[in-house]
């Protein structure tokens, strides 16, 4: 069988025709929604379906990465040099017979190809957003900045999407991919809430003190760690290395070894220097996640208790609601094995964490804040 080049833009036009498409629904659907609403009424609509299209994006390549089908299509940007998995039956059927469990198989060339498409119309929206923005900033209604970042952004995202298929899944390279769909949702949340406010201003942050800021700022930082130590986790396979909880192989310390755990720049299953990846390293991936877990639940905890007592009950309740969801999904990947609705319920709980807290913190910046304040002050 010849060698699939790893790189083939044969199918490149059809692939952006088909995000083109996908893009067009909800494009239509959610601009004729609000026609005759003022512009920025009709961006705000369509940024929060675009976010909504995202977590949805981000939830699908999670379900791509736990059922193996990150190299169901072995070339970038289609599939064996087509833009769907008919067009390349014939070579998915002859990998199937080489290998019947993968990593090419009909079932995972499509789960593949389905999250580039979903992909491209994710893209094709915030090309839509950016350029409404960029043609509008002349006329002083809305500013382009966040908008030509988020298509920056997510033209970097598509590149790492590309490497994680033509490095074969290599650790470093897929973490970051994660990272930067969760960073897609934060630029996107911080539009919808800019747009919004100040007539959307939220009662539960008036009169904020700058310490309150601090602790969210601290939260949502140790948050993007966890992020980072969770994917680390998840791209080496590590979820099962601790099979018990709150012990690891019978004890509180099992044997670790951080050093080759991460070793960042390495291919999948191995260390830099070829050498096979062992368990100890696996454990020490796997344990290092769980102890920053302990950190990261306790201040939310913590938090979620400062903000009850301060008559701030709808975040409080949220706050608290996402900790222990994000707890129940934890442990239900360690003590049952890493079933994958657990582990999709985990992967969508940190988006939703990333969502909440990106929008918390947009709402209280001093600028907006104020606007939104002095706002609800002139209508009262």
């Amino acid at each position: 069988m010849a060698t699939q080049s790893l790189y083939d833009l044969a199918p490149l036009g059809r692939m952006l025709a088909g995000g083109a498409l996908l893009a067009l629904l909800p494009l239509s659907w959610g601009w004729l929604r609000r026609r005759g609403a003022p512009l920025r009424q009709r961006l705000a609509g369509l940024t929060g379906l675009t976010l909504f299209l995202t977590f949805d994006l981000v939830l699908f390549g999670a379900f791509t990465r736990l059922t193996d089908s990150g190299l169901g299509c072995p070339d970038w940007p289609g599939c064996y040099g087509s833009a769907s998995p008919w067009g390349a039956r014939g070579s998915i059927e002859l990998a199937q017979q080489a290998l019947p469990e993968g990593p090419v198989t009909w079932s995972k060339a499509w789960i593949e190809m389905i999250h580039r498409y979903l992909a491209t119309g994710v893209g094709g929206l915030i090309v839509v957003l950016a350029s409404v923005s960029w043609f509008e900033r002349q006329r002083g209604r809305i500013a382009p900045g966040w908008p030509l970042l988020t298509l920056a952004w997510v033209c970097l995202q598509g590149a790492f999407g590309a490497l994680t298929v033509t490095m074969k899944l290599f650790p470093a390279i897929v973490t970051l991919h994660l990272l930067g769909g969760l960073a897609l949702l934060a630029l996107l949340r911080v539009q919808t809430v800019r747009y919004r406010l100040p007539e959307a201003a939220s009662h539960d942050w008036t009169g904020l003190q700058p310490g309150g800021r601090m602790a969210l700022w601290a939260l949502f930082v140790l948050v993007w760690l966890q992020i980072a130590l969770g994917g680390w986790v998840s791209t080496n396979y590590a979820v099962l290395a601790c099979t018990e909880f709150p012990a690891c192989h019978g004890t509180w310390w099992p044997e670790m070894d951080f050093q080759a755990g991460f070793e960042l720049w390495r291919a999948l299953g191995q260390r830099a220097s070829g050498e096979a990846l062992l368990f100890p390293a696996l454990t020490a991936i796997h344990y290092v996640h769980r102890l920053w877990a302990y950190l990261v639940l306790a201040v939310m905890l913590g938090l979620s208790w400062v903000l009850w007592r301060q008559g701030r009950g709808v975040p409080a309740r949220c706050l608290l609601g996402l900790a222990l969801w994000q707890l129940a999904s934890g442990l239900s990947n360690v003590v049952l094995g890493w079933p994958l609705p657990a582990a999709l319920a985990h992967t969508g709980g940190a988006a939703a964490i990333v969502v909440v807290l990106t929008g918390w913190l947009t709402q209280i910046h001093p600028h907006l804040r104020a606007a939104a304040d002095a706002r609800l002050s002139n209508s009262s």
